[in-house]
């Protein structure tokens, strides 16, 4: 039987709902990456078809989760950034992702002077998933017509989050949606 999204968000909210902790958010990388083997779903949500930009697919009405399809038509890299008090998982759907994963290593949290260190990257493939948890600093780096599927613990229009200005020191509040502002 083929896996679909709704039995992804409904096992995505069973996994949270009895574990909502890094474990928890683990399984749901896991699931991702189960839902991502359905190749009719990722052709409908991300396809050749798929309207361009970010739409939500689902939102939990109960624990606040969304699934958000991304269909970029030109290439993109983020500066790093966190998703504040929400957590990611990023599913590679078409063509790849380069993430980069920081430690902020001046021990705040709020914007003003930061200083990051980058301690890993590598490169989502289609069909793998990536989670990043509460407070994570991350940069995504994707092609033109890179496409994937990410979950987050909340609408993150909702969220204070940061984005880091590596050359100026600096942590910035993110006033919109979008950590490329």
């Amino acid at each position: 039987m083929t896996y679909t999204l709704d039995a992804f968000t409904k096992d995505a909210k069973a996994a949270l709902a009895a574990d909502n902790s890094p474990a928890g958010r683990e399984q749901v990388r896991v699931l991702l990456e189960k839902l991502l083997a359905n190749q009719q779903f990722v052709d409908e949500a991300v396809g050749p078809a798929a309207p361009m930009g970010t739409r939500k697919l689902y939102e939990d009405k109960d624990l606040g989760f969304v699934v958000l399809a991304h269909v970029n038509a030109k290439g993109h890299k983020s500066p790093p950034h966190d998703h504040g008090s929400s957590w990611a998982v990023y599913g590679q759907a078409i063509k790849y992702t380069d993430m980069s994963v920081y430690k902020r290593l001046d021990g705040g949290n709020d914007a003003g002077d930061a200083k990051l260190e980058k301690v890993k990257s590598y490169r989502l493939e289609p069909g793998h998933a990536g989670v990043y948890d509460v407070g994570d600093v991350h940069a995504i780096d994707y092609p033109e017509g890179s496409r994937f599927v990410r979950v987050t613990g909340r609408d993150l229009d909702h969220v204070r989050r940061l984005k880091y200005d590596m050359a100026a020191g600096k942590a910035i509040t993110i006033e919109s949606a979008s950590a490329s502002a």
